[in-house]
C-alpha cells in the first residue's frame, strides 16, 4: 500500500549501514538499454539503487532485467572481481545491490515474471504506527507535550476519515501526517513560547482547512473543538500579505471578494509547508487568477522588503497537449541518443537558478495517471525528477 514506508525502509537501512543509494522513479518508457546503463553503473559504484514502482515497467522488459540481475548475482555469488556484462567487461564491487518497491493492484502495473520473483526476497510492508512517528518527530523539534499532541493528530485523521464526505483529493496517510509535523517543527521553532496546543492546532487547520469542501468545514471544525476544547486560536496577522493581494488584483483590473483573499492566503500557507500542491475547482472559479495574484504579491512584498518573501517565476505548461516523450523526454529510435522534453528542461533551468526568488513549475491541464506518475520522486521527499536516459535532476529547496 502506499505511504507504508516502503522507499524510506531503504533508504533509513542504505543511510545506518553508510552505503549511497539511488532511488530511482521507474515508467514504463525505460527499455532494457537504460535499464542496462543503470546495473552497470551500480556494479562499478558498489553502490544500492531502489527502484520505485518497479512494476510500471513493460512485462518484456522486466524479463530481460531479470536476466541482467541474474548476471549481477552469479558474479558476486562467484565473488568475481571482473565480470562480463552484456558484452562489456566491468569491474564488481561486491556491496552493489538492488532493491525494488511496488504496489499492486495499481492501473498500468505490470506482474512481475516468475524468472524475476525468484532473484528477490519479498518483505510485505504494513501501516505504520503514526502516532509513534509523530511523537518522536515532535519530541526532535522540540515539543515537551509530544505524546498528547501526536495521538490528537492521529484522532483528527481518524475522525475526519470516519466523518467527513468520500472526496478524491483528501488523503489522511502518512503523507499528511508529515506534512503537519513539518509544519509543526517551523512553527515550534519561529514561535517557541507559544503554548504547544495552540500551534499544532495551527498546524493541523492550516495544513487541512484548505482541501476540505465547503460542507465539511464545519464538521472539521467540530472535530477540532472535541480534541482541542477550550483552545482559542488566535487570528494570523496577514495584513501586509491581504494589502499586496489588493493592489495586485486591482492591477490586473480583478475585483476581489473575502473568498478570493481567503484562498490566496490558503494557497500560500500551503506553499510554506509543501513543495508540491495541486489547486482544484470547476472551471471559472478563480483557480489561474488566485495563482497569478499571489505571485505578484509575493514580488511586491519583495519590493517593499516585507515578510522576507521574493518574488515568483512562473513556467507554465500543459502536459496534455504533447505526448510523453515530448513532455519528458525521449530515446531517438534509430540512434538511441536521448533528447530532453519540455518537462526536463525546464526543470533543469529552474534548478540551476541561484537566485533566491520562488521557482514555480506549473501544470495547468487534467491530472491523469499516465503522466502524473513519473513525478512521485519528485512529490515525495526525494524531490528529484528520474528521467528515462537515467539521470535524475533535483530542485534548489526554494523551488515548487
Amino acid at each position: 500500500c502506499p505511504g507504508t514506508g516502503k522507499t524510506e525502509t531503504t533508504k533509513d537501512l542504505a543511510k545506518a549501514i553508510a552505503m549511497q543509494c539511488v532511488v530511482f522513479n521507474c515508467s514504463d518508457g525505460l527499455d532494457y538499454l537504460a535499464m542496462g546503463k543503470f546495473f552497470k553503473g551500480l556494479a562499478s559504484s558498489g553502490a544500492w539503487a531502489c527502484f520505485d514502482e518497479f512494476n510500471r515497467i513493460d512485462l518484456e522488459v522486466l524479463s530481460v532485467v531479470a536476466q541482467q540481475i541474474l548476471t549481477m548475482q552469479r558474479a558476486k555469488a562467484a565473488g568475481l572481481k571482473i565480470f562480463e556484462f552484456e558484452g562489456t567487461r566491468l569491474a564488481l564491487r561486491p556491496t552493489c545491490s538492488v532493491f525494488i518497491t511496488m504496489n499492486p493492484g495499481y492501473a498500468g502495473r505490470s506482474e512481475l515474471p516468475d524468472n524475476l520473483k525468484a532473484l528477490f526476497r519479498s518483505v510485505a510492508m504494513m501501516v505504520p504506527d503514526y502516532a509513534l512517528i509523530g511523537e518522536i518527530m515532535l519530541y526532535s523539534s522540540g515539543y515537551l507535550k509530544a505524546r498528547d499532541l501526536a495521538r490528537k493528530l492521529v484522532a483528527t485523521y481518524r475522525l475526519c476519515s470516519e466523518q467527513l464526505s468520500s472526496q478524491s483529493h483528501y488523503d489522511y496517510g502518512m503523507r499528511a501526517v508529515i506534512s503537519v509535523l513539518r509544519a509543526a517543527a517551523a512553527n515550534k521553532q519561529k514561535d517557541p513560547a507559544t503554548d504547544e496546543e495552540v500551534l499544532m492546532l495551527r498546524c493541523i487547520k492550516d495544513v487541512n482547512a484548505p482541501k476540505f469542501l465547503a460542507p465539511d468545514i464545519p464538521l472539521f471544525e467540530g472535530i477540532l473543538s472535541d480534541l482541542f476544547p477550550g483552545i482559542d486560536l488566535p487570528a494570523t496577522d496577514y495584513a501586509q500579505l491581504n494589502s499586496a493581494l489588493e493592489a495586485a488584483a486591482a492591477a490586473a483590473e480583478l475585483v476581489t471578494t473575502p473568498t478570493f483573499i481567503e484562498k490566496a492566503q490558503q494557497l500560500y500557507e500551503m506553499i510554506l509547508v509543501r513543495h508540491g500542491l495541486m489547486i482544484v475547482g470547476y472551471s471559472y472559479s478563480a483557480k489561474t487568477s488566485i495563482y497569478k495574484t499571489l505571485a505578484t504579491a509575493l514580488g511586491d512584498l519583495e519590493a517593499k522588503g516585507l515578510m522576507n518573501e521574493h518574488k515568483v517565476h512562473v513556467r507554465a505548461i500543459n502536459p496534455k497537449s504533447i505526448t510523453m516523450g515530448q513532455l519528458y523526454g525521449q530515446f531517438d529510435p534509430v540512434s538511441h541518443e536521448w533528447k530532453d522534453g519540455v518537462l526536463a528542461k525546464t526543470f533543469r533551468e529552474a534548478a540551476v537558478d541561484t537566485r533566491p526568488d520562488r521557482q514555480w513549475l506549473l501544470f495547468d491541464g487534467p491530472v491523469d495517471a499516465v503522466w502524473i506518475e513519473n513525478m512521485n520522486t519528485v512529490l515525495d521527499d526525494n524531490k528529484k525528477l528520474c528521467l528515462n536516459s537515467g539521470r535524475s535532476l533535483g530542485p534548489n529547496p526554494s523551488r515548487q
